[in-house]
């Protein structure tokens, strides 16, 4: 399937809507409350901010991490222009990573950190807080990494149709007509043996002498 432009971009315009809006709804309905419980205590939703990269790592470290969301949105480009033919898939991979790129690119550049709210935790042990974009950039690389290195395979031909084989070199036989005449090799015509013209000249008795 050829790749589409509609697909990709419109994908990643999704998740980037989506990433603020929830991004804007946190800020207004949790920053300063208490965390509100999903499904008990294994999901939450908690305001923080978060001046590292995705889930938290690396947060107050100085480096200007919008770099890293930069980099991958061109590397997504640069994927999907290298590859005219994507499986419908692999367009959904590269656009998830796309947008969920975008998404904290823009959180940076406007507040210089990015709004998490999403808190998972089993049996004591949390799990760093993240948001949207984060969740489709994660998305977009588990599902990248599995289909990616499959190709996909060759359609299978019309039932009827010629191998391609047999499509790609003439038989033998039109090789030998091509080559030697219509004559060559049928009963040893060729082969010095007479033929329809008689015996060669020069072949013994037949011929009387000469004047």
């Amino acid at each position: 399937m050829r790749r589409s432009p509609a697909l990709l971009f419109g994908v990643a315009a999704g998740s980037v809507a989506l990433d603020q809006w929830a991004k804007v709804w946190a800020t207004t309905n949790l920053a300063f409350h208490e965390p509100i419980r999903v499904v008990g205590d294994l999901v939450r939703l908690t305001y923080t901010r978060n001046s590292g990269i995705a889930f938290g790592m690396f947060a107050g470290q100085s480096f200007p991490f919008y770099i890293f969301s930069i980099v991958a949105a061109f590397a997504v480009v640069w994927l999907w222009v290298r590859h005219p033919q994507l499986p419908p898939v692999r367009q959904w991979s590269l656009a998830l990573i796309l947008g969920g790129a975008i998404g904290n690119l823009i959180d940076r550049l406007r507040f210089g950190e990015v709004t998490d709210f999403i808190l998972l935790a089993w049996r004591g042990h949390e799990f760093p807080v993240f948001n949207v974009a984060d969740m489709c950039v994660t998305f977009g690389v588990i599902l990248f990494a599995v289909v990616w290195t499959h190709e996909p395979s060759a359609p299978p031909t019309a039932e009827g149709d010629p191998p391609a084989d047999a499509l790609a070199a003439p038989p033998a036989a039109h090789i030998s007509e091509d080559v030697h005449g219509p004559h060559a090799g049928a009963g040893g015509a060729g082969a010095g043996g007479g033929g329809p013209l008689g015996p060669l000249a020069g072949d013994g008795t037949d011929r009387g002498p000469l004047a």
